[in-house]
């Protein structure tokens, strides 16, 4: 075997440096990476972590996400079955004792508002450590690169600033750690590269971000067919490409930059699917973006013009309806405003059909969450400071609601000095008057950016009942529709009756669809406890940490 080379399935897969078991596999073509229970094929989709679906079996140990996990030469891959082969059960657990941070401020995600906060903490005076899940810290705005791969733009560029200002200001950064129990203190349970690790902040900013909304059609979980920001993860971080040709559907500026960004990596780009309506028709929302943001809105009449330039057809008022495997390739269809259907093949479906914020740990310590018709989301409430209804508890960027990552950083810087203060006994200090000025501008972009594009959720009558809606469980819109009709009730009865939301993601996907059907059928206007309820762990976690941390918290009194 070379250097650089692993076994999958008993092939040898050449890769580079840096590269995740997904970006490798990607590399040659190698899609399908586990079976569920009812014989489906699943591959990457969310490319964060989040979904739980590239779960492969590496030296003999299943669960691990291809997605998360980085190549090292000599392991042995295999497609992960339904119920795995568990080599490993008959080994005794390893509960090393796990360790204990105290610290003043704690940041959760290294993104733009993590980031800034850290610093901004630092700065303050105080002791900080970040933890961020990603093995290459500058979140999913800026996903920076792997290995020696050099910056792509002066996006990835201003993120590689940020981390190397982080790290130079003393923060403690932890990155590869698994954020998996919050409790009230607070308290942070995580891992991070098999260890256990317990944190014990005296105030904790939240700074998740948020992930990709898809668009439910039958054939979304079909292998080949994945979020837009995963695409964009795989050439920006790892220069690896979805496919030769390639369809991107749903709304949203992301999809205009990721075409371009892959038609430059030598993509083609079959078309952009956009339900929105042309921007022309919106000209006075485009006029009022360059006025709030005059260097994004000539950021996105560039990238219009990219589009143009290299010839992408951006199809509007065109909704994606289903997609069929063909062969090795898959077979989009899709339907326009009058009703034409039309199909492309390709090697690869895109979809960004908007965001949905990670808010699971500001949800289990309770913060208050109001529920926003417009995104369709839960925003988290805060006062200036970014401060949530929970003592010592600040939240920042896109987790507490949608906003942008001009916004974020500005947040966080915000968040993570006003943090400082309170772990200090210091009175809380509010943003100043030129970051209030900067807020309302980017917040007033973001407000008429998401009015030329179409930043609601997917309607349900556009989802065909065979869909399926619950990609873990494998679960139908039809057969939740059955369940509800069998004991109509809450989310609660929904989620007995079906199993929807009891996978591995923990509804982070079918659980915002579920809340709308039950308050459509119930008639109950949707709340924070319209969703289900974050559960712990909230990612996946090894028993042996859990043993762990049991062990050091059974004996401490704090």
């Amino acid at each position: 075997m070379t250097k650089n080379d692993f076994t999958f399935e008993g092939r040898k897969i050449a890769f580079r440096d840096g590269l995740t078991l997904a970006a490798a596999l990607e590399d040659t073509g190698e899609r399908r990476l586990r079976y569920t229970a009812k014989d489906g094929q699943r591959g990457i989709f969310c490319g964060m972590g989040v979904c739980q679906d590239c779960l492969v079996t590496v030296d003999g140990h299943p669960n691990q996400r291809a997605c998360m996990i980085r190549a090292k030469a000599g392991m042995e891959v295999c497609r992960q079955t339904a119920l795995p082969a568990l080599e490993t059960a008959a080994q005794p657990l390893e509960t090393a004792t796990p360790e204990v941070i105290r610290v003043d401020v704690a940041v959760v995600g290294g993104g733009a508002a993590g980031l800034s906060a850290a610093i901004a903490a630092r700065e303050a005076g105080a002791s900080v450590v970040l933890l961020d899940e990603r093995k290459t810290t500058g979140g999913q705005y800026y996903k920076q690169t792997a290995g020696d791969i050099a910056a792509l733009d002066t996006q990835q560029a201003e993120g590689a600033d940020l981390v190397r200002s982080a790290a130079a200001s003393g923060a403690r950064i932890l990155s590869g750690t698994e954020i998996w129990g919050a409790f009230d203190g607070p308290l942070l349970l995580a891992e991070t590269e098999g260890s256990a690790v317990v944190v014990r902040p005296k105030a904790l900013v939240v700074a998740t971000g948020a992930y990709e909304r898809p668009v439910m059609v039958p054939g979304w979980t079909l292998p080949g067919v994945m979020t837009t920001g995963a695409a964009q993860t795989l050439w920006r971080s790892y220069r690896t490409t979805p496919g030769k040709r390639v369809l991107i559907c749903g709304s949203g500026p992301l999809n205009a930059q990721v075409a371009v960004e892959l038609a430059k990596g030598g993509c083609e780009i079959a078309a952009i699917l956009d339900t929105a309506p042309h921007p022309g028709q919106r000209l006075g929302e485009a006029a009022a973006m360059a006025l709030a943001d005059p260097k994004l809105s000539a950021k996105g009449a560039m990238l219009i013009a990219a589009l143009r330039r290299r010839g992408i057809p951006v199809r509007h008022k065109t909704r994606l309806l289903r997609v069929d495997q063909d062969a090795e390739r898959l077979r989009a269809v899709f339907e326009d405003a009058r009703g034409r259907e039309t199909a492309e093949t390709v090697d690869a479906v895109c979809m960004n059909d908007g965001f949905q914020p990670q808010n699971e740990i500001l949800r289990l310590l309770g913060a208050e969450m109001t529920y926003d018709t417009r995104y369709g989301h839960l925003r988290c409430t805060r006062d200036r400071a970014m401060a949530t209804t929970v003592p010592r508890l600040f939240a920042a960027g896109d987790c507490a609601g949608l906003g942008g990552a001009p916004a974020a950083r500005i947040e966080g810087t915000i968040a993570g000095r006003a943090a400082a203060a309170f772990s200090q006994n210091r009175q809380t200090v509010d943003a100043t008057a030129a970051e209030n000025l900067a807020l309302a501008r980017h917040r007033r972009f973001q407000d008429h950016l998401w009015r030329v594009y179409d930043p609601g959720p997917q309607d349900i009558d556009d989802i065909a009942p065979g869909t399926m809606i619950c990609r873990c469980e494998e679960i139908t819109l039809a057969e939740a529709e059955d369940a509800l009709n069998a004991e109509t009730g809450h989310l609660g009865t929904l989620k007995r009756a079906s199993r929807i939301g009891m996978g591995r993601c923990q509804g982070r996907y079918c659980g915002p669809v579920a809340a709308r059907l039950v308050a459509r059928r119930t008639g109950r206007p949707i709340e924070d406890f319209s969703f289900f309820a974050p559960r712990i762990p909230i990612k996946p976690v090894a028993i042996s940490v859990i043993l762990a941390v049991e062990e050091v918290l059974g004996g401490d009194e704090d």
